[in-house]
């Protein structure tokens, strides 16, 4: 039994992973590559969650689920099995960033990220006074659990492959150029609203998928997972591995998901050569926010800053 439940906790663990790994991945496009200080991935994990969630529970599971008002006809005819869910997923979060590029990419800089903020705390009230649709602050729940290792591991592979070609493609080093000197890429003819608008969409479909797939593990949602917390995590997890490298966002979703898992043994009853020390909850969040700290004070720029894995293995065999 006791080794079953050990097994189970490492495979959640490992869908964690997976999951952040596809998020933080599609996160640092815009964010590392493009340069482009969005604050606006929880909305699209959001919007993610919320259409998978609604197209594989049947009509007769959202009649009885929903409390606050009778779900909307779009609800209960939205059904679907699990690949055409993360597909409409995707494809629903990538139309609204196509639709919130227009204004969002009308200014640079901090007000960039104070747009793209603001836009993330909408979702979320809309998914909270919208009960015809999500159900409301109840959120959705008994949702079936399809998500599993293989799907998350599958899909965090393609998403990294599709990632890497964008980034080694022309549309790649547009984008790098649009990060290291906006004005400087405009002068050389590169059309920079396209561009980010481009990475913005395609962070904004892998994003949503990634949503889909949290929904189908975590079986329930409510609007209270997908606050700013989310975002802040994300890019916790894209500065720590690395603005601008693929492999260091992988990187760092590792080191924070499974990390701050396997420091879990310090909010529990310590003690030490016999001695019992007491509890202190919280604890664990403490020395993880230690580690960060001086991660980040001898790697200033994340641990592999711009440069890929396999670039550095590249460099010492040279």
């Amino acid at each position: 039994m006791s080794q079953n439940y050990f097994n189970d906790y490492i495979l959640r663990i490992m869908n964690n992973i997976f999951i952040f790994a596809i998020l933080a991945v599609s996160y640092n496009l815009i964010n590392g590559v493009t340069g482009q200080l969005s604050l606006e991935p929880n909305g699209f994990v959001a919007v993610g969650a919320y259409i998978t969630s609604i197209m594989l529970l049947s009509p007769e599971a959202k009649l009885d689920m929903y409390q606050l008002a009778d779900p909307h006809a779009l609800v209960l005819w939205m059904s679907s099995s699990f690949i055409p869910a993360l597909l409409a997923s995707g494809v629903c979060a990538a139309l609204l960033a196509l639709l919130l590029s227009f204004p969002v990419f009308r200014v640079r800089g901090d007000y960039l990220a104070i747009v793209t903020l603001g836009f993330g705390f909408i979702i979320k009230i809309l998914a909270v006074n919208n009960p015809q649709i999500t159900n409301g602050a109840i959120g959705l729940n008994e949702i079936p659990q399809i998500t599993n290792i293989y799907w998350s591991g599958i899909i965090a592979l393609a998403a990294t492959i599709l990632i890497l070609q964008i980034v080694y493609s022309k549309f790649g080093r547009a984008m790098k150029a649009v990060r290291d000197d906006e004005d400087a890429a405009i002068a050389m003819g590169i059309d920079t609203f396209r561009i980010k608008t481009c990475a913005f969409t395609t962070s904004a479909f892998l994003e949503g998928i990634g949503g889909g797939l949290l929904a189908a593990l975590l079986t329930t949602i409510s609007p209270d997972l997908f606050d700013f917390m989310l975002t802040f995590q994300l890019l916790i997890i894209i500065v720590l591995g690395g603005l601008g490298s693929t492999s260091g966002a992988i990187l760092g979703a590792i080191i924070v998901i499974g990390g701050g898992e396997w420091l879990r043994f310090l909010d529990q009853p310590l003690s030490f050569f016999g001695q019992d020390l007491g509890t202190y909850p919280g604890l664990r969040m403490v020395i993880f926010s230690v580690i960060l700290l001086i991660l980040m004070l001898f790697a200033r720029e994340g641990i592999m800053g711009k440069k890929e894995l396999w670039e550095l293995f590249r460099r010492r065999r040279s």
